[in-house]
Order: C-alpha cells, then structure tokens, then sequence
C-alpha cells in the first residue's frame, strides 16, 4: 500500500473475525487506520433476515410462522449462519422426497449448523456413553446458570471424529 498516493481514487477494504492476530504493520497511519466493527445481528434482524430467505424457498405453512421462533433459537449466528440454515433444510426436504420444508427440516437444519454433521462412523459403548452424557450435562448446567450466555437450545450427545 506505500507508494499508493491519495489522489489516485482507489479504496482498499478489508475484513477479519481475528483483528487480535493482524500484523501492527497492518494497522499503521496511512493504511488499515479506519477500522468498521460489525456485530452480530440482533433478534430483530435475525428475524428479517429468516424473512428474506424463507421467503424464497415452498414451505408447509407461511415464513412468517417459522422466522420469529427462528430468530430466538439462533443468537450468535451471522447472515452466513441463517442462510445455511435456511439452505440445509431445503436440501434436506429434497433428499427425503418432500416438495415443501417443514419444521423437522428446519430443526434438522438448525442442529446441523450448530453442532456440524452428526457422525455414525464410531458407536460408544454403554460407559462411554454415560462419561460423555455426564460431560455434556455439566456444560449445559454451567450455561444454563451463567447469566449473560446464549439460550441453551438442545443438548446432544455426537462425537467428533
């Protein structure tokens, strides 16, 4: 970026989720000074956002019905994050041979996104089983306790090969 003279008309824009990785050089006079912090959507957007892509897929009842519920099961989640969920239950109404997405494909959809695709490659025996549901119960109380977290939504029991 040295040597770019101001008169030349150019903008150089850039983005980061990590600003605490970037390299000083970076952010010196001169160059990345202008920094733009986006947040997260909030419930409301989230919900407007549900709205739009909603709208553009065949749905057993109308959007409006599902997207406000959405909205509140989803803090946390980017323009991104809405959109595949949005994307994944309508790949999953197709793979299962329904014309519509209901409210299983959009559950479906919602825990693929949170918690990934579910792996069946290793079965757990039954004391494995107990050792991570005892795991994941303590993360559920600790966040269900904690004030100031994030609704705690459903917990599941995958592993993660």
């Amino acid at each position: 970026m040295d040597g770019m003279g101001s008169g030349q008309g150019i903008v150089v824009l850039a983005s980061t989720n990590r600003p605490d990785i970037l390299d000083k050089a970076l952010l010196r006079p001169g160059r990345f000074d202008r920094h733009i912090n986006m947040d997260l959507p909030t419930v409301i957007e989230r919900k407007e956002m549900f709205d739009l892509y909603l709208k553009r897929i065949k749905l057993d009842h109308p959007y409006n019905k599902f997207s406000h519920r959405l909205a509140q099961m989803t803090p946390g989640f980017s323009g991104a994050d809405i959109a595949n969920v949005v994307n994944e239950a309508a790949i999953r109404a197709a793979s299962t041979g329904k014309h519509v997405v209901s409210v299983s494909e959009l559950e479906y959809a919602m825990d693929r996104v949170l918690a990934g695709a579910e792996k069946r490659s290793r079965s757990l025996v039954e004391e494995e089983r107990e050792i991570v549901a005892y795991h994941e119960a303590g993360h559920a109380l600790v966040g269900w306790l904690l004030k100031n977290t994030d609704a705690l939504l459903k917990v599941h029991i995958f592993i993660d090969l």
